[in-house]
This record gives structure tokens, sequence and C-alpha cells, in this order.
């Protein structure tokens, strides 16, 4: 095996956290890092060598120094070939070596695999979230919390590896030889690395802080921009260019600020330790010549002072900015940790386990769930109401009246303030949240499509589907017409074009044909239509409806619907108002009632009762 592979493999760059990732920084980067000790300590054992090496470098100088000036020229070799033969040894094959060992385990153990490893990690809890967790937030700035804490805890680590270890090496090598000369020297040398730490423990607090905010403003930035692309449409339909132009400024100004205070903080650091690093050499070179002077040291150890002095000198300016680095990415791993690392809003329960194949009987006993609001107003309250297997439901209401808000504590996107929801007598808090969603299939309004393959968005009900599954699945939703003549605008065709962000290139029918052909696809014993025929002319729903009877049959069936006539055929209708059951029968048994659904009827006479979203009807 090579060796660069071998390096590659020393950390496993996805595998999954223990737990979920702590609240605070240290623990935190703990968290991020766990199983990358072995590749993460073996960095930094070769790049301490590559610092001691340096100092090797110096004091080697020094003896071949001291060699060539005490010994006559015509018996140089003769006296110091050893000496001579290892000075070129060390320069032309270890030193190489050590170096490149160093560069390696930075650039190939390091590197590729911790900004993976920590984004995975991060990506995966995130993806754990509730539904509501990202509700409350852009998109786009998750995304960049994402990014850019996992790129700081790697750059952190990366300059603790190669910094840290290697500064320190230095700088115990640099006193070991220093007191081979004189202790003064040595003395000196740490009066001056006290000082240089008390600079660095007065700025690093400041750069970490400014840091900070630099990154929550600049992710502000990202959310912004990335709302208004998402929505571009919108922006264009209401001529708002201006207006969204005006808060991406205010939120780019806002970010100019933060980066001005970082800006400051870091000039006034930068110049304080290149002042302090300025007297490193004229303490040293200075001292071992009025040492020479007195004939305490040789000519080969001003070299090797000397050489010490300047590489510290420079190393200061490095190690001073990297530690600027270091600081100013904890400051954005705090932010990030702040966004990114709350408990799951929704957990799946220690002992919850997975739902096995379902028969279909969906019981609601004394639910009800406000969205957390103390009023009490909003979504559903005391629902009584047993689905059988293989039962069609039509849930009908106005808008607010709840008929959302049940679909959702039925696929667990809440859980709810009261009450059980139960499949097949098991309640469904104790399965787990991934087998419940398996059993249930979903089309709703609105449609939602992955910027990918018009195959890939059908096979999302099943991946492991095959290009005949796919194309059957697709001609029950009659999809496969215009499919077949879809062309994007990288020459990809058919099944193979992509159908842009958010289904973006099809009208809004064809975006629920596909939809409806990865339902059909999943074939789940449970089905949920939420207005899914809505987007369709009464041409393609005439078409398509008996691809609907033919797949809701046998299944259990809750169908949403403010077209009336839509759900006449369901076997039972359930009329919702103000979160309640207010009636429930079939078709003709609502009408005979003359009551609230046979006002719909009358009202609506083949048009709608309006739009659904209790969501926004509670907030």
């Amino acid at each position: 095996m090579n060796l660069h592979r071998i390096f590659a493999r020393m950390i496993d760059a996805f595998r999954p956290a223990d737990g979920p990732p702590p609240q605070s920084l240290l623990r935190f980067m703990g968290w991020s890092l766990s199983g990358a000790g072995r590749g993460l300590g073996f960095a930094a054992l070769v790049s301490a060598a590559a610092g001691a090496v340096d100092v090797a470098s110096a004091m080697l100088l020094g003896a071949v120094i001291d060699a060539v000036t005490s010994a006559p020229a015509q018996s140089l070799w003769s006296a110091n070939g050893p000496l001579l033969l290892g000075f070129v040894a060390f320069f032309l094959l270890l030193r190489p070596l050590i170096m490149g060992l160093s560069t390696a385990s930075s650039n190939v153990i390091v590197g590729p695999n911790i900004l993976p490893l920590v984004l995975s990690r991060l990506h995966r809890w995130t993806m754990g979230q509730a539904v509501s967790f990202f509700d409350n937030d852009f998109a786009g700035r998750l995304a960049q919390k994402q990014m850019q804490t996992a790129r700081a805890v790697t750059d952190v680590a990366s300059e603790m590896v190669n910094v840290v270890s290697f500064a320190l090496a230095t700088v115990l090598g640099s006193a070991l030889f220093l007191l081979t000369v004189d202790g003064w020297g040595a003395a000196a040398l740490l009066v001056w690395l006290a000082l240089y730490l008390g600079l660095i423990r007065f700025f690093l607090p400041r750069i970490r802080s400014r840091a900070a905010a630099r990154a929550s403003a600049r992710a502000m930035v990202t959310g912004q921009v990335v709302d208004t692309i998402t929505n571009i449409k919108t922006v264009k339909l209401f001529a708002h260019d201006e207006h969204e132009d005006r808060a991406a400024l205010a939120a780019m100004a806002g970010f100019r600020e933060r980066a001005l205070d970082f800006g400051v903080v870091s000039t006034w650091f930068r110049v304080s330790l290149m002042t302090l690093a300025g007297l490193l050499p004229v303490i040293l070179i200075g001292g071992s010549a009025l040492l020479w002077q007195r004939g305490m040291a040789t000519a080969g150890d001003i070299a090797a002072a000397g050489a010490i002095a300047l590489r510290l000198s420079q190393m200061t300016g490095w190690v001073s900015m990297s530690l600027m680095g270091i600081w100013g990415s904890v400051g954005e791993i705090e932010d990030g940790m702040r966004t990114l690392s709350p408990p799951h809003g929704l957990a799946d329960a220690p002992d919850a386990v997975a739902l096995p194949p379902v028969q279909g009987l969906i019981e609601f006993q004394k639910v009800s769930f406000a969205y957390g609001r103390a009023d009490g107003q909003g979504g559903i309250r005391d629902i009584d109401l047993t689905i059988r297997p293989g039962e069609r439901i039509g849930l009908v209401g106005a808008s607010g009246a709840g008929k959302s808000t049940l679909v959702a504590l039925l696929l667990r996107l809440y859980d709810t303030e009261r009450g059980t929801i139960r499949i097949d007598g098991q309640d469904i808090r104790h399965v787990t949240q991934a087998s419940l969603r398996r059993q249930i299939g979903m089309v709703t309004q609105e449609t939602a499509m992955f910027n990918r393959s018009a195959r890939d968005n059908i096979a999302y009900g099943s991946p492991g589907a095959t290009q005949a599954q796919i194309d059957a699945a697709a001609a029950a939703a009659e999809a496969d017409s215009f499919i077949g003549e879809m062309q994007d605008h990288m020459g990809r065709k058919g099944y193979d074009a992509h159908l842009g962000e958010r289904g973006v290139k099809l009208s809004g029918g064809q975006r629920q044909r596909i939809a409806l052909a990865r339902a059909f696809l999943k074939d789940a014993p449970i089905l949920i239509l939420d207005e899914a025929t809505s987007a369709l002319d009464s041409e393609v729903e005439a078409a398509i409806q008996g691809s609907l009877d033919r797949v809701m049959a046998g299944k259990t069936v809750l169908a949403i619907a403010h077209r009336l006539s839509t759900i006449a055929e369901m076997d039972r209708i359930v009329v919702l108002e103000r979160g309640r059951i207010v009636e429930q029968g079939s078709h003709q048994e609502l009408l005979a009632l003359d009551g609230t659904y046979s006002r719909y009827w009358q009202r609506q006479s083949g048009g709608f009762l309006g739009t659904d979203d209790d969501a926004q009807a509670a907030e």
C-alpha cells in the first residue's frame, strides 16, 4: 500500500460522533475531533520533530563554524571529516525527510480528513432537528454555519499541530542550547517568552469575541442573499429589486463594521508582537558577543545564537498570526456551536423501536396541539378519531381548522401536547421517526423538488427502484409524457434532465405529477394527500384519477381537499372547525345532515373553501 494511503487512513473522515454535541467549547471540540486522536498525535509529533530540527540546524552550523575557524585549512577534512559528513547528511537527507513528513501529516492526514469529519457530524446532527428548527432560521445561514464551524475546527486542529507543537519544540530546544552556552541567555529567553505570552493573553480574548461577531454577521449576509435568490421570482414579480438590494447592503454593512472591529484589534496585536520580536535578536546576539569578548563563548556560539534568535524572531510573527487565526476560529466555533448544537427538539425515545409493517389502523385519542401557545388558539383540541385499515378519509375545513396540524402530528413533525396517536396500537412516540415515516406516503400542495434529475426525484420514494419501476410510477402519475420531452441547460434529456432548484423548471402541475409518481413508487400502507391534485387542470386530474384510485386501493388514506368534489367518493369525510371535529360521515350522510359540510358544498358548487396553513394561523 502507498505511504500516502496509510496516512490518509489514519483518520476515519466519516466516523459518527458519540452522542449529541456538548454546549461548552472544549467539550464541543472534543466531540468534533473524537476518533482523530491517532492521526493528530502523529502529526503533532512530526511537527515537534520539525521544530527540533530547526534548533539542531543552528547548533550544527555553530559546530561547523567552530571547526572551520579552529582547524588549519590543510587538515580540515582529516580532523573534522565525520562532522562535515554529518552536516551534509543532515541537510540533504534527515532534514528533508522530517520536513516532508511534517508537510504530509498536515496536507494528507489532517487537512483532507478533519473538515469532512466535523462537517458530517454537524450535518448529521442538524438533519435530526425538528421541522420547527428549520422554520426559525435561514436555510443559507444554517448551511453557512455548518461550513464555517467545520472549517474553523479544522483550522484550529491544523494550526495547533503545525504551529504550537513546532513552536514549543523550537523554544524548548533553543533554551536547552542557550543553557549550554551560558545560563543568562536561557533566562533572557524565558523573560522574553513571559512578555510574549502576556501580550497574547491580553489580545486573544478580544480577537476571539470580535471574530465571533464577524462570523455571525457573515452568516447573516449569506442568509439574506440566499433568501433573496431562493425567492427571486417573487422579487421580480413585485419589482422589489431595490428593496432586496437595500436589505442585502444593510447586512453587508453590519458585516463590514464587525470586520473593521476585528481588523483594528488584529493590527495592534501584530504591531505589538513585532516590536517585542525585534528585542530577541538584540538580546541574544548582543549577549553572545559580550560573552565572546570575555572568552566565554566561541564564534560558533555567536552564529548559533544569531541563527536561533533570527529564527525565533521570524517565528514570532508566524506564531502570532497563527494564534490570532486560532482564536479567530475559536470565536467562529462558539458562534456556530450556539446555532447548531442545541438538543433535538423532537427526539426518538431512548427505548424507541422500529415500527414493523403496518395494516393501517390509526387512532387519535384526546389529541390536542396548539403550537405551544398558552391561549390554546390554533391547532387542534380534544380530537378523537379512529381510522380503520384501508379506510379512505377526507378532511374538510376552512383555513386554520386544523387539517394540516392533524397530518403533521400523524407524521410526528411535532409531538402532541396532550393525548396519544397510535398506529396498529403502537404509540408513535415509542417508535423511531424514520420507521414511522417510511410507512406513510405523502403528496402535498407545495411539492418539494430537488435540483437533481427527474429520475432521482421520482426514485426518492424508493431509492433502490429499477428504471422499469420508475417508468411505471411516472406513467401512473401521467408524468411520462412531459418527462420524455425535457432537456436542461446542460443538454441532459428525459429522466436525466435536472429540474432546477425546487423544481423551478416545471409548471405547478408537472411538479405535482412528479410528486405523485414518487408517492406511487413508495407504495406505503398509509397515504396522505394534501391537496394532491390542486395544481392539475381538470383534464389531467381526470386522467390520473383512475391511477389515484388504484394506488389508494387497500391503503389507509387521509385526503385534505378544498375542492370538495375530489373527496366526495371517500369512505368517510371528517369536518373540522376551530380545531375540533364537528361532523363526520359519508358525502350523502353529511348532505342529509344539513350542517357545516352541506353549507360548504352549497357555497362551493365545485369551487374551493380557501387555503389552509395551520402553522401560519397559529403564529
